[in-house]
């Protein structure tokens, strides 16, 4: 029986099984990511990220432990030299698993796990995320002033195009529809306020020509 025992054997003798995750924790290390099964990726998880918080510190012991357990120069060489400057200020959690689908052959649970700083469109699509928070908090305004000044813009325009007896009634039109515009953020506002304005123009230029006639 094996009670309390929470290491995954993953169906290998114990050289056999340490190797295999050496050479999964040099091949991450160099590649920055690797496709595996979800239980070898938790295993390798806990194997590797232990090295890579050792390799904060550059001293000869701490390569020499890191090599004992990598076996491979080159891998020790990218540790300390180039992911140890990305993750220095991380606290932990170096790696991520993401989870692509089942293994056609034995429908195992595959997946992607990679190292978190080394993922740059996925930081920068938590910066855009984050960035987009910050806007949408101060975009109100922005658009409630630039909505109304649109609005005052296009009254000029159209008192500057209209006769003068029917300035009074477009002035009283764009007012209210001013008014919806401070109380609707849309980006769609502006446009409405102008097709509203327009109509109301067209209007008043029909009922002054039908007076006249």
């Amino acid at each position: 029986m094996r009670h309390a025992k929470k290491i995954n054997h993953l169906g290998r003798t114990s050289p056999h099984r340490k190797a295999m995750l050496s050479n999964m924790a040099s091949s991450l290390i160099l590649h920055k990511r690797i496709t595996t099964t979800v239980a070898k990726a938790k295993a390798l998880r806990t194997y590797v990220e232990p090295l890579i918080t050792r390799s904060k510190d550059d001293t000869t012991h701490s390569r020499r432990v890191v090599f004992s357990y990598l076996q491979n120069k080159a891998a020790v060489s990218e540790l300390f030299r180039e992911v140890s400057t990305k993750v220095m200020e991380r606290p932990g959690g170096y790696t991520r698993i993401l989870r692509t689908g089942f293994r056609k052959g034995d429908a195992a649970e595959i997946c992607m796990i990679e190292l978190v700083d080394y993922n740059l469109n996925m930081l920068a699509t938590t910066k855009d995320a984050k960035k987009t928070a910050t806007r949408r908090s101060r975009r109100g305004g922005a658009k409630k002033a630039g909505a109304v000044s649109s609005a005052e813009t296009t009254a000029s325009e159209i008192k500057s195009k209209t006769p003068t007896n029917t300035a009074a009634k477009v002035e009283e039109t764009v007012v209210e529809e001013v008014a919806v515009v401070e109380n609707v953020i849309e980006e769609n506002a502006i446009e409405e306020v102008r097709e509203d304005a327009a109509v109301a123009a067209a209007d008043a230029t029909s009922d002054e020509e039908i007076a006249k006639g």
